[in-house]
């Protein structure tokens, strides 16, 4: 592909600010340009001219239907095909598609998850056209991007909390700005690049295990004598076929527009990662949504099942999602930039405590975001981030605040070059601080990464939340702010009070240590280490008082998600112990007396005609007291499951939590011994080896 073919592609099914540009009235494309970009409000009178336009635009690109699409709190993309057809006359179709078929829908919103926000006989519920995201087209049809919300107003999806936050961050950004006399700035916006992790599998073998497809992970499978010890798989060269379906994926992204930038093998066999340009919050949400959804349609094509679960195996890395996270205005500067002489930029002093204050406070609120029954068993294990919220900062810029709120001189190191000892090679500057892989919620240089995500989230709440506790936080800088007569004095006044009192989620260590998890609990930092004991962060009072300040969510809203949260977990558990018992029943119980019996007859005829066969005789007693502990653990499951009662939605999601981190665990440990113990020819289903290298 040419760099022109290159640049006719990408966005060429988007309907985006070139097409409006081209094609829109010009009063309605600055109408639509104000309300995208300066955060004017809707005009309902460009929605019958955009509508026409957008319809001719995509039936051009072969489009026959639209859809409103959506994320529900189901966690997957959501949308109800219609097509443009709206009647025959004299054989002939009618096309319709009116500004209010564009602006808004209407789903059945008892179907879907809403915590008790609606009744069952209450099913209306709406869609409404987000016209800050632009629409695609995707196949046949023209994807509208918009949100949910029940039909007394309450948010019912992903992006709805998210096209909020950015109102109440933009609002308190501006607040600040204009306090420290900047009135030139029009708008303040999150800007979101997430990197995405997922593993690639054979589709047959993926097919032959009934645990990938009901529950997208294993349940069960003895480790493969090669993992990724010898760390040859990051990085590495990326096979043909695995290449074609990259390819592929990539220019399927740049035509709906989404900048799909850097691909490679991952750390674990059978893993990879996609990350994507930086674009603001809001878009940067639905260019996921878009990816993982492309992701699992692309491979198909070529053979393979797409896995976007945590931890789709015991005993090698899971997959995260990391939401790089910025902010700037419209005129293009990073807030978080810190220049040559960082000790002397103020205003990038004042958003950086604003920052680290805002995790301080809210760290349960960040845990909570990142949680989802996957990251139960990725978090803290040594591959991803441990459930405990810090933040690195790196030395140099410790000591700056630190030199700071002590009123000390700050003397500015010069940036070191790197020296290789070849003197062919360039001299590279090397960046003010290491990175630091091991923190939850790290400064890299002009933004922040929070690593904790799990990769078949959404990062709507995510980025939902982190908006939100910076909003609020700045709420309290611009009071101080503006009721100081001297501003440049407050300034610093706050980022000394804030650093001193906030520092204690400042740590650049190794956050694996056990020494650190000491000095958390020491410090007063939560440790919340599973999703059940996570979702309660959605109730807690400072937390709802925030979300309401903030008109993110109301008290309803937040008691309705945690109790969608707390039943995600329940019944993604229950499904779980379910398809366990089910394989170790009809398939690996099955299997392995089968293969005991043959090996029981072998040792029977061997001693008949007089020869002694101690291998056989050994691996029948192996046999037996493997296959008997998989029956016991069994045994358990079955009744602690049994044991169960129907209780308050909390205790019942710690008592699954019991159970998956205890019975469940011991039937697979078990399971996993018997695997080991039976011929590969007559194990049920593909192993570890098969599912991890036959790529």
């Amino acid at each position: 592909m040419s760099e022109f073919d290159l640049k006719e592609r990408f966005g060429s099914h988007l309907f985006d600010d070139r097409v409006m540009r081209a094609r829109l009235p010009e009063d309605v494309y600055e109408c639509l340009r104000a309300i995208r970009d300066d955060g004017r409000e809707w005009d309902p009178a460009v929605a019958d001219v955009v509508a026409e336009v957008m319809k001719n635009w995509a039936m051009e690109l072969g489009a026959t239907h639209y859809v409103h699409w959506f994320s529900p709190m189901t966690g997957v993309n959501s949308g109800k095909h219609e097509a443009f057809i709206d009647g025959v006359e004299f054989g002939q179709p009618l096309l319709s598609f009116s500004g209010k078929m564009l602006s808004k829908g209407e789903p059945d919103a008892s179907s879907f998850p809403s915590g008790g926000l609606r009744a069952t006989f209450e099913a209306r519920g709406y869609t409404t056209w987000d016209p800050t995201s632009p629409a695609f087209v995707l196949g046949t049809t023209l994807y509208i991007p918009t949100a949910f919300c029940a039909y007394t107003g309450e948010a019912l999806d992903q992006k709805t909390p998210v096209l909020r936050s950015m109102q109440a961050l933009n609002k308190q950004a501006l607040r600040v700005l204009r306090a420290l006399g900047d009135d030139s700035v029009i708008s303040v916006r999150p800007n979101v690049g997430a990197e995405q992790e997922y593993f690639l599998v054979d589709k047959e073998q993926f097919d032959r295990r009934l645990d990938l497809k009901v529950c997208g992970h294993t349940l069960m499978g003895a480790r493969p004598p090669k993992g990724q010890e010898m760390d040859d798989h990051y990085y590495g060269s990326i096979s043909e076929r695995v290449r074609a379906f990259m390819r592929e994926l990539d220019e399927e992204l740049w035509a709906l527009g989404v900048p799909a930038k850097t691909e490679h093998n991952e750390a674990a066999p059978g893993q990879y990662e996609l990350a994507s340009v930086f674009s603001s919050s809001n878009i940067a949400c639905d260019h996921n949504q878009i990816m993982m959804e492309l992701m699992r349609k692309v491979a198909l094509r070529h053979g393979f099942a797409c896995l976007l679960h945590e931890k789709p195996f015991a005993g090698v890395n899971g997959s995260g999602k990391h939401n790089n996270w910025s902010l700037s205005t419209d005129r293009g500067e990073n807030l978080f930039k810190p220049g040559k002489d960082p000790a002397n930029n103020p205003r990038f002093l004042l958003f950086l405590v604003a920052m680290i204050e805002a995790v301080d406070n809210y760290a349960d609120l960040l845990r909570l975001s990142a949680t989802c029954p996957g990251n139960d068993d990725r978090l803290g294990g040594n591959e991803a981030p441990p459930a405990v919220v810090s933040i690195f900062l790196g030395d140099p810029m410790v000591q700056i605040l630190d030199a700071l709120a002590e009123s000390h001189e700050v003397h500015n190191g010069e940036r070191r070059k790197l020296l290789t000892g070849v003197k062919s090679l360039p001299l590279v500057t090397l960046d003010d601080a290491d990175r630091n892989r091991t923190s939850p919620f790290a400064f890299t240089g002009n933004k922040f990464e929070f690593r904790m995500v799990g990769s078949s989230q959404s990062i709507g709440l995510v980025n939902a939340v982190i908006n939100g506790i910076m909003a609020d936080t700045l709420r309290g800088f611009a009071d101080q702010l503006e009721a100081a007569q001297d501003k440049m004095k407050a300034l610093h006044e706050i980022v000394r009070q804030s650093w001193l009192a906030h520092r204690r989620v400042v740590f650049n260590g190794n956050n694996y240590s056990a020494e650190w998890a000491a000095e958390a609990n020491r410090r007063g930092l939560p440790n919340l280490d599973h999703m059940a004991a996570a979702a309660r962060a959605f109730i807690e009072p400072k937390n709802i008082e925030l979300f309401t300040r903030t008109k993110i969510f109301n008290p309803g809203e937040c008691r309705s998600r945690y109790e969608i949260l707390l039943e995600q977990y329940i019944k993604t558990v229950h499904i779980e112990a379910l398809t366990m018992l089910e394989m170790v029943d009809r398939s690996v119980l099955p299997a392995a007396l089968e293969f005991l019996g043959s090996i029981s007859r072998s040792a029977y005829y061997a001693g008949k005609r007089g020869a002694e066969c101690r291998a056989a005789a050994r691996l029948v007693h192996r046999l037996s007291d493997a296959a008997d502990e998989v029956d016991t653990a069994r045994e358990r499951l079955v009744s602690e499951i049994r044991a169960l009662k129907e209780q308050d939605p909390q205790k019942l999601a710690d008592d699954w939590y019991a159970i998956r981190s205890g019975a469940m665990a011991a039937l697979r440990s078990a399971c996993d011994r018997l695997e080991e113990q039976v011929a590969d020819t007559v194990w049920p289903m593909p192993g570890y080896s098969e599912l991890l290298f036959d790529l």
